[in-house]
């Protein structure tokens, strides 16, 4: 009797179109509908109005002659070259400059925001200054004062700096010898990368062997000695197979060497002061989000104050430091964009401008330049991701 009273009293099953569950998916599947039928109608009436206009849609054009030259190429580009390569050389271009800028972005971020906790009065107001002065003016600016300010009012070429007639510093860049390697130069690389297999090696057997016993192993020591002995031994047993191209002027330029252009100079300069700024922030709130009691636990111990910043403030800092970090590699990538203000040969110079007025694909050439940001971005978080998941703490 008990059991049907309860059945009687139990709520009514709601209809369908009322169930949550299936309410849901009603929507989600209106949405997506009205979003791919959208990016259709976008897609229809580009082509249309391509085709209205007379231009002709698709991506044959990277293989057609580009016909102009790029100041600066890390692989070799000539004026008869297709417009595949000069979206080569304007990749390899913007990525230079965005790896550039974040190796020197963390280190002087790193510096700068231990010495704003420094004890001394002096170093922490320098930080201080140096950080509140930097982040506070325009990135743009930054990028102007350098080139225009500092960098183009250098000699010209004939009343250039001369170091030990090898170094030469004017407007046009830093001048210098280039080795050009010859047969048996590959032997010397193959030394350099087994350097870097071993040093590998023994950093993961020297952790392994100090969490075990406890002792440490200085392998910053060995490890230069190994990148420095094993490419020597190398070069003396395959003779020195390289010869120096110093650079020498010729006109109203050097010709020969190594050139370092001021536009890749003053970017990477300000892309790396200004970041830093940001960087030296985040740094110094990892380090105050540690506990006290860490390190006085560490001073106990008889550590002083260089192991105890290395061993432990800074690993339990990085929990705190590597995500906003990652925001700031970001930004550095992006930024580097602001390279075409002083015609640095980056992607959205040659290949949005240049490659875009040539040709007339707005479509396609934004579309690919977009892409190709958008690939960096998500390659640079997802390595952040995987290394802050590498240094989280472990609970035993």
């Amino acid at each position: 009797m008990a059991e049907e009273i309860l059945e009687t009293q139990k709520p009514a099953k709601p209809p369908f179109y009322n169930d949550p569950v299936y309410r849901a998916i009603f929507f989600q599947v209106v949405v997506l509908g009205g979003v791919l039928f959208l990016g259709y109608t976008l897609v229809s009436n580009t082509l249309h109005n391509l085709e209205r206009q007379g231009i002709a849609s698709g991506f044959d054009f990277m293989g057609t002659t580009a016909g102009f030259s790029i100041l600066m190429s890390l692989i070799e580009y000539t004026e008869s070259d297709s417009y595949f390569r000069a979206f080569l050389v304007s990749l390899l271009n913007t990525l230079l400059v965005a790896a550039l800028g974040v190796f020197f972005a963390t280190i002087l971020g790193f510096l700068i925001g231990i010495a704003r906790l420094s004890s001394n009065w002096l170093i922490s107001r320098i930080a201080t200054v140096y950080i509140e002065t930097l982040r506070n003016i325009p990135l743009l600016l930054q990028i102007f004062f350098w080139y225009f300010g500092v960098l183009r009012n250098l000699p010209s070429p004939k009343q250039s700096v001369n170091f030990l007639d090898m170094f030469f510093l004017n407007n046009r860049g830093l001048y210098s010898p280039n080795p050009i390697p010859e047969e048996g130069f590959a032997g010397i690389m193959w030394s350099v990368l087994a350097a870097f297999v071993i040093i590998f090696y023994m950093a993961r057997w020297a952790h392994k062997r100090q969490e075990a016993t406890g002792q440490q192993f200085h392998t910053v020591y060995y490890s230069i000695g190994i990148l420095i002995a094993l490419p020597l031994i190398a070069t003396i047993i395959t003779g020195f197979p390289m010869h120096w191209d110093y650079p020498s002027l010729q006109g109203f330029n050097f010709k020969g060497g190594l050139s370092l252009i001021p536009e890749l100079v003053s970017l990477t300069l300000a892309l790396s002061l200004y970041t830093a700024s940001f960087i030296a922030e985040i740094v110094r709130a990892g380090i105050m989000a540690v506990s006290h009691g860490q390190t006085e636990a560490s001073y106990a111990l008889g550590l002083k104050a260089g192991p105890t910043l290395r061993f432990v403030v800074i690993p339990q800092a990085l929990r705190v430091i590597i995500p906003p970090l990652t925001s700031q590699y970001l930004n550095l990538t992006k930024n580097s964009s602001l390279a075409a203000a002083i015609a640095y040969p980056d992607m959205v110079l040659v290949f949005a401008g240049t490659v875009l007025m040539q040709t007339g694909q707005a479509v396609e050439v934004l579309s690919i330049t977009m892409g190709v940001y958008l690939t960096i971005s998500l390659l640079i978080s997802a390595f952040m991701n995987w290394y802050n998941n590498k240094m989280a703490l472990v609970e035993r």
